[in-house]
Parts: C-alpha cells; structure tokens; sequence
C-alpha cells in the first residue's frame, strides 16, 4: 500500500472547520483538570467530556489522552482526566461529576495485557507510564473495566472507547493470555461506540453531534468507528458482500498476488491500470452482485456502499481456516482510498465497522501538535511525592521528555507490529516549521534540558515525507507493505525534506546536539547515501538502533522483512561514513525469538551469524501474538495469511510454530548463545539437529565443551582476565506510544582484545 491520503470526492472536514462549542469562552487550561478544585479554578462547573486513562497524565503529545483532550479543548469543550482510577471503587469514577456528552475510555498508550504479560505470560515488575514505574496501577482488559465503571457511574452518559487496546480487538480477535478466540471488545464492553486509530477526526465529529443533542446510537456514518446493532440496521443502498467469494478460502489459484503493483496486476490481465473504485470485477470473485441488464455483466458497487460480511464469530472461533480467512480479508480493507465496511456476527448482533479514517494533512497534524501542551506531568504527581523528584519519575516521560515525532504511520507492513495497523500505512507528516517550533519549546520550557534533542523521529526514523508517487494509483493499492519484498516502485524515496530538517535543527541556538532514537528503514536508507552520511556523522550518538530481526529467508518472509543483505549494505555505509570523520560508532542491531515460521535450524543459523559479527544479545525478545496481527493469526492458526487461505491441505501452506515452554526457551537461548547458563540445552539441541560439530573450543564452533562455575558471570574464566576494555553500557529501550511490548533485545558489539580475540 502507499503513503499519502486520498480523500472521498467531497473530502473530509478539516479538524480547525468546525464552530466551536459554547464553552471555548473558557479558554486553554494550564492542565486538563483531575480534580473538582482544578475544575473550580477553571470557573467550569462541569465537564462536558471525561477521559479516562490507564497511564499517568502527561500533558504532551507523545501521550494519547493529552492528544485527545487537547484537540476537544480546542474546539471548546471542557475535558477532564480520570487517570489510573481505583478500579474496584466506583466513586474514583465520579470524581469530576457528570460529563454532559460522555466519557471517552482508553487502557493507555499500551495494551494492558501486553503491559502486565511478558511474552512468556510472566507479570511484569515495572509499568513505565506509571509514577515510579510501580506495576499494578491498571486491571488486566482495562477498557472493558473502566467502561463498566463508567457505566456504573452515570448510567445514562455515553461511552466511547478507544486507543490500541479497543483498536486492535475490533474485530472477532485470538487471545493469547486466555489462548481462545475472544469476542470483539465492543461485545464484551458493551460501549456504544469504538473509535480505532488516530481518532481525532472521528471524536472531534462525535463530540460536535452529541453536543447537538444527536443521540449515539444514531452516529453510524462517522470513518474510524464500530458499534453494535441489530438485525433491523440496514443502510439504505448499502450492498452486502460475502466475504468468502472476495477471498475465497476453497482456492488460491486465483488471489491476486498482494506485492504486486496496480500497473503489473492490470497487464497480467491484459489491461491498462485504472482506478479500482471505477472498475468492475470479475464475475466469479463476487456474490450478490446487481447484473447490468442490457450486457449481463456483473456489476461492482461503490466501494462507499458496500459492505464485506465477515464469517461470525462463533464460525471464527472454531474453525482456523475461517479465521485466518477473516484476518486476511481485513488486512486487505486497511487502505482509506478503498476501503469498504466490515461487518460481523456476533450472537444475534452485529459488529459494524466503518472505513478507515481519512489521515490528517499537514496543516491538520501541525494543528494538533502545536496545542498548547505543557509538555510535562500534572502537577498532582509531584505534590503527592511532597515535591522530591525521584519518587516523582514516570519513566515513559523521562523517555520522551526531550524528543520530537515528526510523523505518524508505518508503510512496512510487519506482519508482528501494531504501528501498521493502529496508525495506518499512510504517512502523515508534520511541516519542518511546526517541528522547529517544537524544538525550540523543549529548549526554552521543559525543566533539565541540557542541549540534546534525543530523538527526532516516530514510529520509523526516515519515512518523513515519503509517499507514493502517484495518489490514482494509491487509492486502489490493496498491497499489505510498500517496502516487502522489494521496495515499490511507484514509492518516492527522496530523503531530501528530512535532511534539511536535520540541518536546520541542529543550527539551531542553544543546540548542542540531535540524536535519532527512532528505528531505522535502513533498505530505505540506503536508497540516500546522502542521508546515511548526514545521519552517520552528525546524529548518532555512538549507537544506532535497527531491526533486522532475523538473518533467514523462512521467519523473514513470515515477517515481511528484507533479507540480512540491505542490513550488509547498510552496515558498510555507516562504518564507511563513520570513518570518515574518525568516530567510532557501533550498530545495534534487534532480533525476535520464536516468530511463526521460524525453525531451530534457523535459530542456529542466526547464533552462529551473532557470533560470527561479534554480537551479544543482553535481553532477547520473543515473538509477543498482539491481538488483530497477521503473525498472530499465523501463530494460532498454523497457516500463512499472506499467500491465501485454503481447506486443501496440499494448497495451503503451513507455519512452523514455535509452542510449548522448551521450544521457546531453545530459541531465546540461541539469541543469547554466550551465556554459559544455556550451554547445556544448547548442547542437547545440536546433538538432535545433527550438529554436535558446532560443540567445542574453535573459533568457528558455536559453544565449547566445558562447563563453567556458576558464579553468576558470563564470562569464562580465560576471559576474566582478558585485556578487553569494558563493554558498552547495557539498557532497556522502552516502545514510544505504539501498544507494542518493550523491546528487550538489546545487542551489544563484543569488543575485541589487543590479541583480537574475542
């Protein structure tokens, strides 16, 4: 799929069009208000929208609450915050009274499971967007138990739900925790309306009309939400689709192969490329379509009005195939150009989702980025630690406190991510002055800035500003990633906007340095050697991160990642740029352990590859199924979404899943290869893979044959006195604002001794 918006021929309604609400009179809050003394300060008497969260309230735009209340702040609407209510008291819900439109409930900027769970269903000691990082200050399913809450609270007040953790379960979805297929999480809430994605133009929408007395039930043409009806709800001059013939998971001769462009897919059949929305379909790829009556043609509807029948739940839950036939079909209505409703069963309702959201322009994404943030934590947190600092941190903030996200949206389409599903694979861009401005507000306002920007990025570093170089042949892409298997080429990779930012922020007075801390496109990167040598040489701080996640063709192909020989190329430009001006600069490098369709054979390959490069993981993440993901539907399904779903066992193909405690421990132990504590199940393992001739002392075997004390060191003891100078600080690097799970593989290079040995 492609990377700039293309709107509906009327186009969406620009957030800064709307007449604002009576209560603008009001103005700006210093802080959303916690508080009715906050409220009473202010001279509102009530809130009109209360936001609930399950992160500390911080007021930056990092953080999805603040976005959210902002933006309704600035169309004039009194919004509250109830952060990290007691959950099991009711009154923590009535606190601020009653919000005159409704309650707004989000888990957080992370999924609560996801941050409760490790990857091997373990409580997690920590929560980083919680004062203190002190675990436990949210439910398991927080949207589920706030929205019960809320409802228990004012029984009568609406309630809209969203963030990733409703976005991501809109749908019929697998559970990894309770390893089920779980209803979607409107079904189980029982809220009256979803909003999935970036939301502001839907909730901006949203509260507009019920501020007109609209009632909620009655909002059901708004882009970027769900809810539930009945069997009377049919829209007129919508046109039904079965979702089994659009994607027939009986055959796969016939599926359209999702990495081709618009033009290939229109000359195999012998046709010219055109507009999908004004094209008409074969007749067997469709059901229930109007035949033209003077040709006999099948007819296909406008995309606007139609809608695809997604198998029920109760056929999802049970049958794998139907599944996995579902989450392809939904991967496949992701792009806003032309995509169509979804609908599914759920019991004697259903659950209708709408199109995908229209993504901000420019203009828009400097609107809600340039609100007036305070850019800090509520004041709350610091008056409850009687003003210290250190009980007082929030660690996502320390994180982010002096970076910038220039850009929302991933067009990598990693079968393992949530960025791609949650944000959209289209590119929505802030303008270089907005970001500057930015800049320059952390250097004059925020409290401990010492002349270093940590980051100028968002979900990937170097996708600013790149789009597909045609918005007709966008609007009818339906591929899953502009960048797998090879780069598009109808994708302009122009690096040259994200130079001139770079250049001009770190020209900046009172900028000492500015670091990229975002994950590197580093296949796209290598398309600008101008840009590798700008990021090389003057922002990076002596490591740079990026993903390769695995070195073997098999998980690579299940991950829709490039193969390890973008990551080679990448590697000689920086070492090369590097040298140039004398520094000495080290990649670091992220793996996955135990992704679908990988083998131990490939786990082998990539210790063997680690060793070889002078790699040591420090903590290693295992493959985490994140609800709605196509390698989630691979993991429980056994079977590969991407190639086309069949019942015919020798049509469909297969995945290697990597289950039962053993296994998976077997894969991490790969990753973390020169830890003397996983030798043993190492050693087993190659002598049943046949390859007890990696066993021994050489340098191109994998593990030795001794077995070392346990003293609680990774080192033997012929390395204790190595001359080795000490190796680079090791860290955890947390996840901005995705829902995804901390990264936990950091990887260091193993530094060489004057023998230079390792």
């Amino acid at each position: 799929m492609s990377t700039t918006a293309v709107s509906p021929p009327a186009g969406p309604k620009a957030l800064t069009r709307y007449r604002p609400f009576w209560a603008k009179r009001f103005g700006p809050a210093p802080f959303l208000p916690m508080s009715r003394a906050e409220m009473d300060a202010l001279g509102w008497d009530a809130c009109d929208i209360i936001v609930v969260t399950g992160d500390a309230y911080i007021d930056h735009p990092s953080f999805g609450m603040a976005v959210i209340g902002r933006v309704l702040e600035a169309q004039g609407f009194r919004v509250g915050i109830i952060a990290q209510p007691d959950w099991n008291d009711v009154e923590s819900f009535r606190g601020l009274g009653r919000p005159t439109l409704f309650f707004g409930v989000a888990a957080g900027n992370m999924d609560s499971m996801i941050n409760h769970y490790t990857a091997d269903r373990k409580i997690r000691s920590d929560d980083a967007y919680t004062p203190g990082g002190v675990a436990g200050k949210r439910p398991d399913r927080a949207t589920l138990v706030y929205t019960q809450r809320c409802q228990e609270a004012f029984k009568d007040v609406p309630v809209v739900i969203g963030g990733i953790e409703a976005s991501l379960r809109r749908i019929a979805h697998y559970d990894y925790w309770q390893d089920k297929v779980r209803r979607s999480i409107l079904a189980d809430s029982k809220a009256d309306l979803l909003v999935y994605g970036n939301a502001e133009r839907a909730i901006v929408e949203i509260a507009h009309r019920l501020a007109k007395k609209q009632p909620i039930e009655s909002i059901t043409d708004v882009r970027g939400t769900a809810f539930m009806v009945r069997d009377s709800f049919a829209p007129q001059g919508f046109m039904e689709i079965d979702s089994t013939e659009v994607d027939r998971p009986g055959r796969i001769d016939e599926h359209i192969n999702p990495y081709l462009t618009t033009e290939e897919v229109a000359s195999a059949k012998g046709a010219q490329c055109v507009k999908e929305d004004g094209a008409s379909a074969p007749a067997d790829t469709v059901v229930a379509m109007p035949a033209s009556r003077r040709t006999g043609a099948v007819q296909m509807p406008a995309r606007e009005r139609s809608v695809i029948r997604l198998p029920a739940y109760e056929q999802v839950r049970s049958d794998k195939v139907l599944y996995a036939h579902a989450n392809r079909v939904l991967h496949l209505e992701t792009n806003p150009g032309n995509a169509r409703a979804l609908v599914q069963r759920h019991g004697e309702r259903d659950v209708w989702i709408n199109p995908p959201p229209i993504p901000l322009a420019t203009a828009e994404m400097d609107h809600v980025f340039d609100l007036p943030y305070a850019r800090s934590p509520h004041p709350r947190y610091a008056d409850e630690a009687g003003g210290h600092d250190g009980p007082t941190k929030i660690p996502a903030w320390e994180m982010i406190r002096f970076s910038v996200n220039i850009m929302r949206g991933c067009f990598g389409g990693c079968t393992f991510c949530s960025i791609t599903e949650h944000e959209g694979r289209i590119i929505q861009n802030r303008s270089e002055d907005s970001i500057i401005r930015e800049v320059e507000a952390i250097r004059d306002k925020v409290n401990g800035f010492t002349g270093v920007i940590s980051d100028l990025g968002g979900p990937t570093a170097n996708m600013y500003r790149i789009a597909c170089k045609s918005r007709e042949i966008e609007s009818a892409c339906r591929k899953p990633s502009c960048v797998y298997p090879g780069i598009c080429p109808n994708l302009d990779t122009d690096h040259s906007s994200l130079i001139r930012l770079y250049r001009r922020a770190r020209t900046l007075p009172g900028i000492k340095k500015v670091l990229i801390g975002s994950g590197l496109r580093y296949d796209l990167a290598v398309r600008s050697p101008e840009y590798v040598k700008e990021l090389v040489q003057h922002h990076v701080g002596g490591y740079l991160k990026i993903a390769p996640e695995h070195t073997e063709g098999g998980p690579l192909s299940k991950m829709m990642k490039p193969g390890i020989g973008a990551y080679d190329r990448f590697k000689q430009m920086f070492e090369h740029y590097s040298a140039e001006v004398g520094k000495k600069q080290y990649l670091i490098p992220y793996f996955i352990a135990a992704h679908p369709g990988t083998s131990d054979e490939d786990m082998m390959h990539l210790a063997l590859w680690l060793k070889k490069n002078g790699f040591k993981a420090d903590q290693v993440q295992t493959f985490y199924p994140s609800p709605m993901a196509t390698a989630t539907a691979m993991y429980h399904t056994d079977l590969n979404p991407l190639k086309g779903i069949s019942r015919q066992p020798q049509r469909a193909e297969k995945v290697d899943i990597v289950r039962g405690e053993r296994r998976r421990r077997l894969h991490k132990a790969f990753l973390r290869w020169h830890d003397p504590n996983n030798w043993p199940l190492l050693r087993d393992a190659l002598k049943q893979m046949g390859r007890a001739d990696l066993i021994g002392n050489g340098k191109h075997q994998l593990i030795p044959t001794y077995q070392p004390a346990t003293d609680g060191s990774y080192q033997s003891a012929r390395r204790k006195n190595s001359t080795a100078p000490a190796r680079p600080p090791r860290g955890r690097l947390l996840t901005q604002h995705t829902g995804l799970p901390p990264r936990e593989t950091t990887l260091q290079p193993v530094k060489r001794s004057r023998s230079g040995k390792s």
